[in-house]
């Protein structure tokens, strides 16, 4: 299982790259085996306001559908067009061409309730 030691984790299996006040987002190598085949994504719009833990976007695999959660709260400032045409990157990279959003944080007190890659580690 790939868990990159640069980046920070959920308990629901999103990764988050924080850089700046920015955090890049997307789901864990993990979770895009557990849910197999990735067929359709939902991604939040740029500008929307996000809360942590809320539901933000919504990924699609041949098993079901699943909700994917903001780890931090702020606002959406990119989403992956690039995996709305092609869902199956998520599958294929997804800690590079198959993230899925990213956002402007508000409160960096959050961080704190971040996973490492040791404890992610441990988590799964």
């Amino acid at each position: 299982m790939n868990i990159p030691q640069d980046l920070k984790y959920t308990k629901t299996h999103e990764w988050v790259k924080i850089e700046g006040n920015k955090a890049t987002i997307g789901i864990t190598d993990f979770a895009q085996h557990e849910i197999t085949d990735v067929v359709h994504v939902e991604l939040p719009e740029n500008g929307k306001n996000v809360k942590k833990a809320q539901p933000t976007a919504v990924i699609e695999s041949v098993k079901s559908a699943f909700d994917i959660y903001s780890p931090l709260t702020g606002k959406i400032t990119a989403v992956n067009e690039e995996a709305l045409g092609d869902p199956g990157l998520i599958n294929q990279d997804p800690y590079g061409k198959g993230f899925l959003f990213t956002v402007e944080f508000s409160d960096n007190n959050e961080l704190s309730d971040l996973l490492s890659a040791e404890d992610y580690k441990q988590l799964i």
